[in-house]
């Protein structure tokens, strides 16, 4: 960013204003001392399990004891390693009006975006059209911008769905511009109450004409000759011959538009629009989305090697067009630039219905953890809405990795045209399956292999390197995103976490042995209360049967409520519970999307939490691989009005629902034991904290009640997983029994 540089150095002066501000938060101090206190609560909670074990006067007490010990103990660890998210919480602040009013847009660095897609079928094209006219309609010199798209799926609709965005954009963007129009995505303006004119008319009509080509290639399967209307666009679908498969395919790579000679229809360049589908061998690894990025960082190089990326998904469009300067906010200051890897912008969504059912606004994992992690040495990449330093991924601050091939330097500049044969063949080149063979790709270069959650594990390692990152969180959402809508799709996806995040406790770069080494103290326990969240399934699946099984069989497991140790009991519930409500309160929850996520977090425990370790280690066995299972975006009319309404869909059947139905069923009849007990007079000072914990599970399962008993539509829980879990919920009480007495 050598012109970025040289600007900011002479305007850094007494009279330069501030382009961004640094707070800490106000509750730093009492999170501190209430973690003082609340570890000594701990303490004496171990000390009294401890007690419990060494005092057990049978087999089965053991048992019991020690099952709630260890699940105790990972409850434990969880609590502290998310400490390192309270110590010094910040919030930052930006003023991209100042900056433009000091920095010419002429100093503005390049910028490459990248956006992934995968299947045209579970990602519709036309979704991924608007994320990239959102950002080609950046507040931005679009001579400066280039969207590359990459099609791991090697789908020939994607690349037509882009031939026909590229001639929309010459309408779309000087639209845009004349008319100051703050929300870029297509389908978000035309949704929204803007007041509309015969142009805006004429323009939705236009759109709306695209959208049928692309919905109707979409259904025929393939490409008809009678919507190809030049020659090039003939000549770029010769390489789908009768042997190009998603997985099989030779590289595709289409400059549909240059932004260094296409025009909009009002005169004013277009940024670049790249399509890039690079080559497939089944015999060669492709690892996955991490493959495609580094594919892509690899291309880009070649044809316009912008110093700085943004990447994105394919259904997270752009919200603000202002968001790159906010960005060069940053990246101007000369204090904090030697080492920013990478900027991240929350991952907020639209169409979440009011009570956010399924938490899939994950707000600890993408506002409150980040802002933490802020105060330290910056958060993880999230995989979307971050802006990168390509220096970045070429190794640290002070070692730069240098390249065999010079065009795949950070700071190599681009000579030649983008569509010039050599800037084309070596494009090919850099995209082939076999080019990382006996490189540094992927594992010092680029973005990370060795996790599914190959945006987790990036960050982590550039953090080890010595990178910064920043926390970027606006009052307007810079970028908007689609959420599953099925409970079945939101299980899919955190399986796939959950495999990932396995794979890094499990390799050399652990973050308690690894990361407290290379990144610090409180960083490390960051990323280890991430990487450790698969084990969450231990706790939350032991109390979740091992407390009730007791209740049926009349065996009282915790202290009674007169005894002292009961009051220990809820004083770490409620603080727990009552810290997770202020703070999630605090950055602009609500109350009822508080208790959903406390739901999903046990549902996630019960489900792909523990179905996703299982996966992992049976693969480490040998007896199964790992898949990455792409996210359905396509939306069904009744799984949308059930989610619009609240209501739970159960509808597609699953294993991991049968653990979750096991857990309800158990819960009610421990419940109802506990009632009929209490109602005849009888033990209910003894078994109270486990009538409690029945009584809570059973209130959050309230929805798998009612998807089992009371529903008829296609989101009614299945019949054979209500059936298998009834099974399996009466041969666990069978058997206790015999576990207990034997």
């Amino acid at each position: 960013m050598e012109g970025l540089r040289d600007c900011t150095t002479s305007s850094s002066t007494a009279s330069t204003p501030t382009f961004h501000t640094l707070r800490q938060a106000r509750r730093t101090a009492l999170n501190r001392v209430f973690a003082a206190i609340y570890s000594c609560a701990i303490l004496a909670f171990l000390y009294h399990h401890a007690l419990k074990l060494t005092h057990s006067n049978s087999l089965a007490a053991f048992f019991i004891s020690l099952s709630l010990f260890i699940s105790d103990i990972f409850l434990s660890f969880m609590w502290v390693t998310q400490q390192s998210f309270r110590m010094t919480p910040v919030y930052r602040s930006e003023f991209p009006e100042q900056l433009k009013q000091v920095v010419n847009e002429s100093d503005f660095p390049a910028l490459d975006v990248f956006i992934c897609t995968a299947d045209p079928y579970k990602e519709p094209p036309i979704s991924v059209v608007n994320t990239a006219l959102s950002v080609m309609a950046y507040d931005y010199p679009a001579e400066k911008v280039s969207v590359y798209i990459s099609d791991d799926g090697g789908s020939q609709i994607t690349l037509f769905a882009f031939m026909e965005a590229a001639k929309f954009a010459s309408h779309w963007l000087p639209f845009c511009r004349k008319n100051n129009i703050v929300d870029r995505s297509p389908d978000a303006y035309f949704a929204s109450n803007q007041p509309w004119c015969s142009e805006t008319e004429k323009i939705k009509e236009m759109y709306e004409s695209m959208k049928v080509k692309v919905d109707n290639v979409l259904e025929r399967g393939k490409v008809a000759d009678d919507y190809i209307t030049r020659e090039e666009e003939l000549t770029a679908f010769t390489k789908w011959t009768n042997g190009f498969t998603r997985q099989d395919h030779p590289a595709v790579i289409q400059v549909l538009l240059d932004n260094s000679k296409d025009k909009d229809i009002s005169g004013h360049l277009m940024p670049s629009l790249i399509y890039v589908s690079r080559e497939k061998s089944r015999t060669s690894p492709h690892h996955f989305k991490a493959g495609a990025l580094n594919a892509l960082l690899r291309v880009s190089a070649v044809m316009t090697n912008a110093p700085m990326i943004l990447t994105l998904d394919c259904d997270m469009y752009s919200n603000d067009p202002q968001t790159p300067i906010r960005v060069l906010c940053y990246l101007t200051d000369p204090k904090i630039r030697s080492t920013l890897g990478y900027i991240q912008f929350p991952q907020k969504f639209h169409g979440l219905n009011e009570n956010d059912i399924y938490a899939c606004e994950h707000k600890y994992m993408y506002i409150v953890n980040p802002l933490g992690m802020d105060g330290l040495s910056g958060p993880d990449y999230e995989g979307s809405g971050c802006f990168f330093c390509r220096r970045a991924f070429f190794g640290g601050p002070s070692n730069m990795i240098s390249q065999e091939i010079p065009e795949l330097n950070p700071h190599h500049v681009v000579a030649k045209h983008i569509q010039s044969q050599p800037i084309l063949e070596l494009a090919h080149k850099v995209a082939g399956c076999n080019f990382e063979n006996s490189t540094r790709w992927g594992y010092k270069i680029g973005f990370k292999y060795g996790s599914l959650v190959e945006d987790f594990f990036t960050g982590y390692r550039l953090k080890g390197e010595g990178w910064k990152a920043i926390f970027c969180n606006p009052k307007r959402p810079a970028f908007l995103g689609d959420v599953p809508i099925s409970l079945v799709e939101v299980l899919v996806q955190c399986k796939r976490w959950t495999i990932g995040l396995i794979e890094v406790v499990f390799s050399k770069y652990n973050p308690i042995t690894f990361g407290t080494k290379t990144i610090g103290l409180l960083m490390g326990l960051a990323y280890a209360h991430y990487s450790f969240w698969p084990s969450w399934s231990i706790p939350i699946t032991i109390y979740a049967f091992i407390p009730q099984l007791a209740l049926l069989n009349g065996v009282s497991i915790f202290p009674k409520v007169s005894e002292s140790w009961f009051f220990l009991y809820v004083f770490l519930f409620l603080g727990a519970y009552g810290q997770h409500l202020l703070e999630f309160i605090l950055e602009g929850g609500t109350i009822q999307r508080w208790w959903n996520d406390q739901r999903m977090w046990m549902i996630r425990g019960l489900s792909c939490f523990l179905f996703g370790s299982l996966e992992y280690f049976l693969k480490y066995l040998g007896i199964s691989t790992t898949s990455f299972n792409v996210t359905n975006k396509v939306v069904d009319d009744e799984q949308s009005k059930n989610y619009e309404q609240g209501i739970f869909d159960f509808g597609v059947p699953s294993p991991m629902l049968v653990s979750l139905t096991m857990s309800a069923i158990i819960n009610l009849a421990a419940l109802v034991r506990g009632l009929t007990e209490a109602f005849m007079g009888r033990k209910l000072e003894e078994m109270f904290v486990q009538m409690f914990i029945a009584g809570f599970v059973v209130v959050n399962s309230a929805p798998i009640y009612e998807a089992m008993v009371l529903r008829s539509d296609k989101g009614r829980m299945p019949i054979k997983t209500t059936v298998v879990s009834i099974f399996l919920a009466l041969a666990l009480y069978v058997l206790f029994p015999f576990t207990v007495r034997n």
